[in-house]
């Protein structure tokens, strides 16, 4: 304040709502005893910003002034000898963002603020693994829980590799805000931490400061509300207005550099392996190029050379589905016909149908309607790059720029459409698809298999972690819908800047999805061709639709042969589109002359089996929910498991629970109680299947190689035997 004396009577002139950009400025004027306060805001200079009535913490070298984190153990342990191996649990600064513990203790990041008017607080978050319950919540000044909806409190789950954003409306007055993690690990699998970043509030008081921009970021003019990052090849310092050049000869930058890097010698690392388009001739060679942009020294002592190009070969064949027509390029077979992709397009016979969908297993050229990316959590530091590079007779994750990169390979399937001769079936399959991969690691990389459904949320299906063998993995859909299918390998979780596993991949041989709908130019194209009604195959010596024998299921889209028509296993038989094998809950069995004949009926509804409590390694008490039905139901899956929290939709537009489900015989729900953990409510997660697929009922202990543990299942007294139930999952 210029002028003025404590005792002086003052009036105070407040702006009418705040200026972004500008700070606010409070000048006493006027002369003799009273003197009148006028306020007004000023720009911030070139090289500063504000938010007017907000804050923003971008920067996490360390936790800001303001922030603590609380860990509390798990307070339900028999004997509660835990309870110090919590101390030093604690959310970390990494620089870009903040990291969550990866433990099994409940960490709470706490930030209070006053709002002189209702304003808002907006995050953003990776959350990839739900052994990790994640939530953001409120109080206000009397530690008393503020009002907020179920799905602004619990937080969804992200896509590998990606940012989420979360918002959430304030009041006027004392907010604390909360975010709070509680790790739940029931194995020995690494937990993926939460990480955080951008906080935003507004509401708070007008500011009468600017703030200096970050290093490597810069505001060009005066009255900025935000910085921008320096551009690659450019740095900058703490509240700079423009970013210096560096010298691209020997030094390098990424985007949003606080400084520039020496650049090293080229290696291995640098270039990649790929494959030229195929041209006239139907030739093609292998091609080495370096990775973009380009940061290494091809001079410096020490440095690798570009190996040449490789010499002419045979292109390989289309996909199935695909014809090259003797172009340089593979395209997709017209309506009506189909091919193996070594041959020409074929018409389908009289009476028969295209089978639809993708079978990908030269790898030539990336797919059309595949995308490839990198992604990394410190923002910038692989985006532009290629996740995945194709090598002929596979595809494989990129180098990428750093061991901790995400590499992302993903798929888009439009919808599904059956073939006419299982349209209005009884099934739940809609397609399915099976890939063929295997991963070579040194260190703790992970392969995650991923989809997304209708754009709702992306779910974490399975995950493979360190070496792999050569191995097929197959995901059914059950819901005719458009879906993206995710890949996303990393190397490593912890970041470096030294390369250590460069070396380290995964490799996918094969992608075949059936029954897709092609999003391509020629559609309704496929590898081969179907007919005849449900539950029919075409017989091999008349081309005619022959019915399937009593209690067989047909193996597949291939309907060619009595042989597709399999048996049911023992105990089970067929519905009448010969689609799925089932228990109607009859089993009948003869002994010594004797038929037995079990009534299984009671076991068609869902039952439910709370086993526990249990306790993990560091006392967090638990129950596993088991939800049955094994038989009836025209195989339908009757028992359902939810998960209330890690795939919280934006509303429930059918008034009922909130959350995803999984659908089977046999599944299983963790569930964490209310008690001891400071939650109003019971949450279950991490909701699996361990039965999708009725193999049979039998009297012996062992069916299609699965077998019945003795000390399980003891030797029943000889008159009457006891019937097991096979599944698959």
């Amino acid at each position: 304040m210029e002028g003025g004396h404590p005792s002086e009577s003052r009036r105070v002139y407040r702006t009418a709502r705040p200026c972004e950009g500008h700070r606010l400025h409070i000048l006493l004027q006027g002369g003799g005893v009273s003197r009148d306060v006028c306020s007004g805001c000023i720009k911030c200079a070139a090289g500063t910003y504000s938010l007017g009535s907000g804050l923003r913490f971008d920067e996490w070298e360390k936790i800001p002034l303001g922030f603590s984190s609380l860990a509390t153990s798990p307070n339900d342990s028999p004997n509660r000898q835990h309870a110090s191996t919590c101390k030093s649990a604690k959310w970390v600064a990494q620089g870009s963002y903040l990291e969550s513990n990866r433990d099994e203790c409940t960490v709470s990041l706490i930030y209070t603020v006053h709002l002189k008017k209702p304003g808002s607080v907006s995050f953003d978050y990776q959350y990839v693994d739900n052994s990790i319950i994640f939530e953001f919540f409120i109080q206000n000044d009397q530690c008393q829980e503020m009002d907020v909806d179920s799905n602004k409190k619990w937080i969804k789950l992200t896509t590998h590799g990606e940012w989420g954003t979360h918002s959430v409306n304030l009041n006027s007055g004392t907010n604390i805000l909360y975010w709070r993690t509680t790790g739940v690990t029931l194995g020995s699998k690494a937990v993926k931490p939460i990480l955080l970043k951008n906080i935003q509030i507004e509401g708070v008081a007008y500011t009468s400061e600017c703030f200096p921009c970050k290093p490597g970021t810069f505001s060009r003019t005066p009255g900025s509300s935000s910085c921008a990052p320096c551009p690659r090849d450019t740095y900058s310092g703490r509240g700079a207005s423009s970013c210096t050049p560096c010298n691209t000869k020997t030094h390098y930058a990424l985007e949003g550099s606080a400084m520039c890097k020496s650049k090293p010698p080229c290696s291995k690392k640098d270039y990649i392996q790929t494959y030229s388009t195929c041209d006239k001739d139907g030739k093609t060679r292998v091609v080495y190029k370096w990775l973009e942009p380009r940061i290494c020294l091809e001079a410096a002592a020490g440095a690798v050379k570009l190996p040449p190009s490789g010499q002419l070969k045979p292109c390989p064949p289309c996909n199935p589905g695909f014809y090259n027509n003797h172009t340089a390029t593979c395209s997709p077979c017209p309506p009506g016909t189909y091919s193996d992709g070594v041959k020409a397009c074929q018409s389908c016979p009289a009476g028969t149908e295209p089978v639809l969908g993708f079978e990908y297993k030269w790898w030539n050229v990336l797919p059309a309607n595949m995308k490839s990316s990198c992604f990394n959590v410190a923002n910038n530091n692989c985006d532009g790059l290629n996740g995945w590079e194709v090598a002929g007779d596979h595809l494989q994750s990129g180098s990428g720029r750093s061991d901790n990169d995400n590499l992302i390979l993903t798929l888009r399937v439009p919808g599904f459409k059956l073939p006419m001769s299982v349209q209005g079936t009884s099934g739940s399959e809609y397609g399915r698809i099976t890939f063929e991969f295997e991963t070579s690691c040194s260190a703790d990389c992970e392969f995650y298999f991923m989809t997304d459904v209708k754009k709702r949320s992306t779910n974490v299906v399975e995950s493979w972690d360190g070496r792999k063998t050569k191995q097929s993995y197959t995901y059914i859909m059950t819901e005719n819908s458009s879906v993206a299918f995710t890949w996303a390998f990393q190397r490593t979780s912890r970041a470096s800047d030294v390369r250590r596993y460069a070396n380290d991949m995964v490799k996918i041989y094969s992608v075949s999805v059936t029954n897709a709908v092609c999003a391509l130019k020629s559609k309704k194209a496929g590898s081969s061709c179907v007919s005849c009604p449900a539950g029919h195959y075409i017989d091999k010596k008349t081309n005619h639709c022959q019915k399937c024998p009593p209690n067989t299921v047909l193996s597949g889209d291939n309907i060619y042969g009595k042989e597709t028509c399999q048996p049911c296993g023992p105990g089970s038989k067929s519905n009448k589109e010969h689609s799925v094998c089932f228990s109607d809950c009859l089993f009948k069995y003869t002994h010594h002359n004797q038929i037995l004949q079990y009534d299984f009926s009671a076991l068609t509804p869902a039952g439910s089996i709370l086993n526990g409590p249990s306790f993990t390694a560091k006392g967090t008490k638990y129950y596993h929910l088991f939800n049955i039905s094994l038989c009836g139901a025209e195989g339908h899956k009757a028992a359902v498991c939810r998960d209330n929290i890690t795939d919280l939709p934006n509303e429930d537009v059918k008034g009922g629970q909130l959350g995803s489900s999984v659908e089977a015989f046999l599944c299983q729900s963790t569930i964490i109680p209310s008690d001891g953990r400071g939650l109003r409510t019971a949450l279950s997660s991490q909701s699996i299947s361990l039965a999708d697929t009725f193999q049979g009922a039998t009297v012996e202990k062992s069916l299609n190689g699965i077998n019945a543990r003795p000390e399980l299942f003891p030797s029943p007294p000889k008159r009457i035997p006891d019937v097991h139930f096979f599944y698959r999952y």
